[in-house]
Formats: C-alpha cells, sequence, structure tokens
C-alpha cells in the first residue's frame, strides 16, 4: 500500500543530514524535473523581489527565500520530520515506535511542488514552493509534472492500492488511476455537509495515521474502511474510489 499525503507550506528548519543529493531520493526518473526546478527556484531567489511575488510571500518572508536560495547546501532531514501542520500533527510521527517509523517509511509518500513526491524517508532540505505557483519562463507545475509524476507514482505502487490524501493541487500535479481518495466532511446539526479545512486536514492526518499502523493490507476502499472504523473514525464509502471521513 502507498498512501500520498500532501505537504505543508509550513516546513521544520535545520536537519541533521548532509545536503540535497537527488540521486538519493525515491522516484529517481523525476530526477531531470527536480534538478531543473530546483535550479529555477534558486534563480528566483536572487531576486528577492520578485520571488515575494511568485511565491505569494509578504515582506516579512525573506528566510523563506532565504531557504530557496540555500536548497543545495542547507541541511536535510526526512520529509516526514520536514513537514509539519495541522495534518502532520496529526499523524503524529515523533510517537511512533522504530517498528512504527519503518512501515512509515514503507507506505508513506508526499506530494511536492519542488520535487513531485518523495518517499517518508527521502532526505530533504527546507523551501518554499507551493503547487499553485508559476516559476518563469515554465508551464504551470501541473504541466511541468503532470505525465513524468503519474508514470512514477505508478512504478512506485508497484500494484498494490494507493491511498491518495493529496489535495486537489498537488493531484493535479500526477494523478494515479484507480487511487482511494477521502473527502472529509463536517455535518452539522441540519444533517447538511460541508467541508472546513481544519478538520479535513487534521482528520486525513488521523487516517493516515491508521493506515501507517494498521497490520492489514487494504486491498480495495472497503478494506481502507474498517481501518478507518477501527481507528475511531466515521467512514462511509461513496464510490469503489472515494471513501468519506465525516466529522
Amino acid at each position: 500500500m502507498l498512501v500520498l499525503l500532501p505537504p505543508s507550506e509550513t516546513k521544520s528548519d535545520g536537519g541533521a543530514g548532509a545536503p540535497l543529493t537527488l540521486d538519493s531520493l525515491a522516484m529517481p526518473q523525476l530526477t531531470a524535473v527536480r534538478a531543473r526546478l530546483i535550479e529555477e527556484v534558486e534563480r528566483l531567489a536572487a531576486d528577492p523581489e520578485r520571488s515575494r511575488t511568485v511565491l505569494g510571500l509578504g515582506k516579512g518572508a525573506d528566510g523563506e527565500i532565504a531557504r530557496n536560495a540555500a536548497l543545495r547546501t542547507s541541511p536535510t532531514r526526512p520529509a516526514l520530520e520536514r513537514y509539519t501542520g495541522v495534518l502532520y500533527d496529526a499523524l503524529d510521527a515523533r510517537s511512533f515506535t522504530k517498528a512504527q517509523r519503518a512501515k512509515a517509511y514503507a507506505r508513506l509518500g508526499i506530494g511536492s511542488a519542488l520535487f513531485g513526491a518523495v518517499r517518508a524517508r527521502d532526505p530533504i532540505p527546507a523551501y518554499r514552493l507551493s503547487g499553485g505557483a508559476k516559476l518563469p519562463g515554465l508551464p504551470t507545475l501541473s504541466a511541468v509534472w503532470r505525465d513524468e509524476l503519474a508514470t512514477a507514482l505508478l512504478t512506485e505502487a508497484a500494484g498494490e492500492l494507493v491511498v491518495d490524501l493529496r489535495s486537489g493541487t498537488y493531484q493535479q500535479l500526477g494523478r494515479v488511476p484507480g487511487a482511494i481518495t477521502a473527502n472529509v466532511l463536517t455535518e452539522h446539526p441540519d444533517g447538511s455537509r460541508t467541508v472546513v479545512s481544519h478538520f479535513n486536514k487534521h482528520h486525513k492526518g488521523l487516517l493516515a495515521r491508521a493506515l501507517v499502523l494498521t497490520r492489514a493490507e487494504p486491498a480495495d476502499v472497503r478494506g481502507v474502511a474498517r481501518v478507518a472504523a477501527k481507528a475511531g473514525l466515521r467512514a462511509e464509502i461513496a464510490s469503489p474510489t472515494e471513501l468519506l471521513i465525516i466529522t
């Protein structure tokens, strides 16, 4: 089973790993595109004002631009530790035992505008690039990644079930046909249901945690629903490829 998580705009600083080596990342067929984007992001970082515009940053975000300028020289840490925020708080990888962390490394992938996708153990630096950004001189990131990333993810899954918890923006970078998706809906007293961003991220994090820790190997949406239910989540099957988590 391959569980794909979205990245986060917030990332931890520092790390104990050596500087980025693209050859150390999973899905080596993406290396050429990764190298091209890193070069463009570094070039953009040399122009702070333009960086703020392209990356949607405020004037107090010089640290984010500095991260991009140091992509090849700053320390790395596993992607599972690099990304932070609501989803990753709910995943709570810091609480994993050694055996559970090994399962997380085996089962988790993380989408990335800069790297396409990485495995949870891949050593990466802190950076700033969102899936909706458009770098100067390049087409949209979905156009840059679409064909290469979709093929790489299918190869990485190796015929196993894919549970795609990425947001729509990151799914557009490289879709996985047949993947199970999960939508989180908040049910109101009148019975209506709506999407609430905070709960969406939190419950996807809880679902990802359940999928990491389970001893089961779900083969379809029913198997994923059973794992979710055992973890205390209210799950409904909307279609053979869509699971609803109701809060």
